[in-house]
């Protein structure tokens, strides 16, 4: 089988296909990160017929790349498959706007079927001190509410919606529960909200398979001027870095097996709330 990625990169390294972009990225291009949300499912990633992410795993984060603005066929197939002539996912055709940040999210349905979003990443600028916290729901389970210790301060998301929210920088200790309910089915846990960051989290796995989990993006450099104000008390800010893979956390060792799902998937595409 034709392999694209070396021996020895690590998972979730996404490597530029010469034949899809650029050696060099222009000004004006999108640019774009993979999630993988479906769990016990291995698959290979291909990008307008080219293999560009092998044995990518379930949990993890790719990107981002940096592509011209245009629309892209994306198919997802099982991992020893010889090409993408017989998807588990897609075509899937992904429409980037110059300028534009994002992240598409193989995942399941409240219902538990594969499916696909293309989210639309907020990276307008913070005022001083401030970090952005925005939820995605994209787990096989219903509404939830997210939690900051016993207060709901998102309520009734549902799959595959979002939440944005510009908060103080410091440390959030966030469950998520039933919408209504106190009683957390991810969490409680510690959430870093960085002064000029965006940090991303997903509700993503199967509620029925007990694999639930939450993985964590983050997209610095949105200071506005001046760009830095002490976080004080609620502080434990972290440095911020660069956005790529490290900024995906996830736990390891999930139970239950999803069967790939053959056919056509309309993405779904969702820009800030």
């Amino acid at each position: 089988m034709r392999k694209l990625l070396a021996t020895g990169i690590a998972a979730g390294a996404f490597i530029a296909v010469a034949a899809i972009v650029p050696a060099n990225a222009a000004d004006g291009d999108a640019q774009l990160s993979v999630l993988h949300g479906i769990p016990g499912m291995t698959v290979d990633v291909y990008v307008n017929g080219e293999l560009t992410l092998d044995d990518f795993k379930p949990g993890t984060l790719a990107g981002p790349l940096d592509l011209p603005a245009g629309t892209y066929s994306v198919a997802i197939t099982a991992s020893d498959a010889a090409d993408d002539s017989d998807p588990a996912l897609g075509p899937i055709d992904l429409s980037l706007e110059s300028g534009g940040n994002y992240t598409a999210v193989a995942h399941l349905t409240e219902k538990g079927d594969p499916s696909a979003t293309l989210f639309n990443n907020d990276i307008s600028k913070l005022d001083a001190g401030e970090g952005r916290l925005t939820v995605r729901h994209v787990a096989a389970a219903p509404a939830v509410d997210v939690l900051a210790g016993d207060t709901a301060v998102i309520t009734d998301l549902s799959n595959p919606d979002e939440k944005v929210l510009n908060l103080p920088a410091g440390t959030v200790s966030a469950s998520v529960a039933a919408t209504g309910t106190t009683d957390p089915v991810i969490g409680p846990a510690d959430v870093n909200v960085a002064e000029g960051v965006n940090t991303i989290v997903y509700a993503w796995g199967s509620l029925e398979d007990k694999n639930l989990d939450i993985a964590v993006q983050t997209i610095d450099g949105l200071h506005s001027n001046p760009d830095s104000i002490p976080a004080g008390s609620v502080g434990m800010v972290a440095t911020n870095k660069p956005f790529d893979a490290t900024g995906l956390w996830i736990g390891a060792g999930f139970a239950g097996l999803l069967a790939a799902a053959g056919g056509t998937v309309a993405v779904r595409a969702k820009s800030r709330r």
